[in-house]
């Protein structure tokens, strides 16, 4: 299974940078959580690692090898990605849809396979969509598009799995499957990293945390140890309590 590191990554949009030597690691078994206020440089640093953005300085390394020197079907087995915000496929079904996921492993124009048909089943399990098989998926709601979307990133196969906010638009009920399933399939020996909005899921369900504030990563380290009373008012500005559990929680008590 593989490691994924980044080390010294730097990013321009324009004139402007938007990450400044950022680094962090995630090793097979843990899930890496990317946390921050809006605009800190989450969702950049994410594109990054699986080559939507090219950095202006430093690299990404899977296994000790630059991810921007790897071919793009070697990328595509080897690192499995959910976007925040998934680009409905009008006409598809979400069965046809999941299955894009199995491109890489055997060419656009080849027949699935029964061991294909298989593993996206169990792709759709794991996230709760096979009262959906048959649906287009340009007529789901946006939670729904974004539980296809990890599905079709499952069904990759991938050792690395890149989530760029994967509870956004889900309930609470789809928060908790979605995050269970990232916690099992870590459990399994994949390396996750997943930028969370809500610091609540972040302290439950990650193991270790990257937080960024202003593009540049503030600290990193164990999720207990990282959020302490001085960061989540320094950097979230709010007056918190992490409780080490078991179970893991937080308490907000307000503003800083």
């Amino acid at each position: 299974m593989m490691r994924l590191s980044v080390r010294e990554l730097s990013t321009r949009l324009g004139s402007r940078e938007v990450l400044h030597r950022v680094n962090f690691d995630v090793a097979p078994g843990e899930v890496l959580g990317l946390v921050g206020p809006n605009g800190s440089g989450k969702t950049t640093a994410l594109r990054c690692c699986y080559r939507a953005l090219t950095p202006s300085a430093g690299t990404v390394l899977v296994d000790g090898v630059d991810a921007h020197t790897m071919k793009r079907s070697e990328l595509s087995r080897t690192i499995g990605v959910g976007t925040q915000e998934p680009q409905a496929s009008v006409g598809l079904t979400v069965r046809e849809s999941v299955a894009l996921g199995r491109v890489p492993h055997r060419g656009w124009f080849d027949r699935a396979t029964s061991s294909d048909d298989d593993i996206v089943t169990a792709c759709m399990d794991r996230v709760d969509l096979l009262a959906l098989a048959g649906r287009d998926v340009g007529a789901l709601s946006g939670g729904e598009r974004q539980r296809v979307s990890i599905a079709r990133a499952l069904a990759q196969q991938p050792q690395t799995l890149l989530l760029d906010e994967p509870t956004n638009h889900l309930d609470l009920r789809q928060q908790l499957i979605v995050m269970k399933a990232i916690r099992d399939l870590a459990a399994d020996g994949l390396a996750i990293v997943v930028t969370v909005h809500d610091l609540r899921l972040a302290v439950e369900y990650c193991h270790n945390l990257a937080v960024l504030d202003g593009g540049a990563v503030v600290a990193s380290g164990p999720t207990t140890d990282v959020l302490d009373d001085r960061l989540l008012a320094d950097v979230f500005g709010i007056c918190a309590t992490v409780r080490t559990g078991p179970p893991r929680t937080i308490d907000i008590h307000g503003l800083a």
